[in-house]
């Protein structure tokens, strides 16, 4: 098999099981065979070694030394202290973003919070069919809310941390309804006058009550 034809197997199951962990299928603490993942990931052992260190180095898997790897397993100490980052994070960038952005931003900025806000509407309904497209398009709002910062480090950085927020809703199927919603519309119009005091304290708001909301579900020891 051509060598681009192995990498591009390799990083199809790396994209797989990196999802999978931050959905919450593949479960905190749950030990990851080899033999097992091989099956389900269509990946041979080399290239899955290969693929649990990087996530090792990512923060969503954990090396036993001889006894292999293991997901990341998740704790109310860990949640609270990369929700304090995520806030520390996006509150510069978002600082940074409203100094900077022109109209393409504000038109990037507009667009996620539609796509959002039609699925937030669809979640309120009941339809618990599209949690994944739900978390990935408020990945987006938030992303969109930042792009303007004008440093890819940041941008980089914001998006590891925010991933690893994600993780936890995603783990306690934790959605607000109608209280997370308001709050993205608040962002949106604070982010379209510029209003960064505002946005601040929205932003802080919006991660602590996230924060509340995920751990009255009771699924993170």
């Amino acid at each position: 098999m051509p060598d681009d034809s192995l990498e591009s197997t390799g990083e199809s199951a790396y994209r797989r099981i990196r999802s999978d962990i931050l959905t919450g299928r593949l479960q905190p603490g749950r030990k990851l065979k080899l033999d097992v993942l091989r099956a389900d990931y269509d990946a041979s052992v080399s290239t899955l070694r290969e693929i649990l260190s990087r996530l090792v180095s990512e923060k969503l898997v954990v090396a036993e030394g001889q006894r292999g790897f293991e997901v990341m397993p998740i704790s109310v100490a860990n949640l609270r202290e990369i929700a304090a980052l995520r806030q520390l994070l996006e509150g510069h960038a978002l600082e940074q973003s409203f100094a900077q952005g022109d109209l393409e931003w504000e038109g990037r900025v507009i667009a996620a919070h539609h796509k959002l806000a039609q699925m937030e509407e669809r979640m309120k309904r009941g339809d618990q069919a599209g949690t994944d497209l739900w978390k990935r398009y408020d990945w987006q709002f938030h992303q969109a809310l930042v792009s303007a910062c004008g440093s890819q480090i940041l941008m980089q950085t914001h998006a590891a941390v925010f991933e690893r927020y994600l993780r936890y809703q995603m783990i306690a199927l934790s959605y607000r309804g109608d209280i997370a919603a308001e709050e993205h519309r608040a962002m949106l119009e604070a982010a379209l006058r510029r209003d960064a005091a505002a946005v601040s304290r929205i932003l802080a708001g919006h991660i602590e009550g996230g924060v509340a909301h995920a751990l009255a579900t009771g699924t993170i020891a």
